[in-house]
């Protein structure tokens, strides 16, 4: 158990440490948050034909509310809290790659929907938006990584007891 705390909390440090690198935020963090900020315009465009994307930022073109997807709004931190947990775990690879591979799908479908609802609620009602976007929507994407990890756990084939070597 130590074994994978403190791998846990290393893995964080590392991946927490290049998220907030300059050159990882320019070549990776905001290109992957302008794709969300595409596949949610694409989502909210199957039912509604007001929304238009530009970059990090998701618009509607009937009123004009905004959201802009910054850091911290795409489900990275999530994401590394998941990876870090999985890689940690004592588990054979192919497990982990599943794991890893289905959870941060989990995660970021998830923040699609975090994402589209808060565009919405952003239009109706500022209060009810903040809220949501500050303490709700928050506390699930990281609950949706610990929720992952928990199934994860428990999907993983029990390990093989060793055979006794014959005399």
């Amino acid at each position: 158990m130590l074994r994978f705390f403190v791998l846990f909390l290393l893995i964080q440090a590392v991946l927490f440490t290049l998220d907030i690198l300059e050159p990882v935020r320019q070549a990776f963090v905001l290109p992957f948050t302008g794709l969300l900020a595409q596949a949610s315009a694409w989502l909210v465009l199957l039912f509604d034909d007001q929304v238009h994307a530009e970059g990090i930022i998701l618009r509607s073109l009937e009123n004009g509310f905004a959201v802009s997807i910054e850091p911290g709004c795409n489900g990275i931190e999530a994401s590394i809290v998941l990876i870090a947990a999985i890689l940690a775990f004592p588990a054979p690879w192919k497990h982990k790659l599943l794991g890893l591979l289905a959870g941060l799908a989990a995660i970021q479908a998830l923040n699609l929907v975090r994402i589209i609802s808060l565009f919405y609620l952003g239009q109706w009602n500022m209060e009810v938006f903040e809220w949501a976007h500050l303490y709700l929507w928050q506390a699930l994407i990281m609950l949706d990584a610990l929720i992952v990890f928990v199934i994860w756990v428990r999907l993983i084939p029990a390990a093989k007891p060793a055979q006794p070597v014959p005399s």
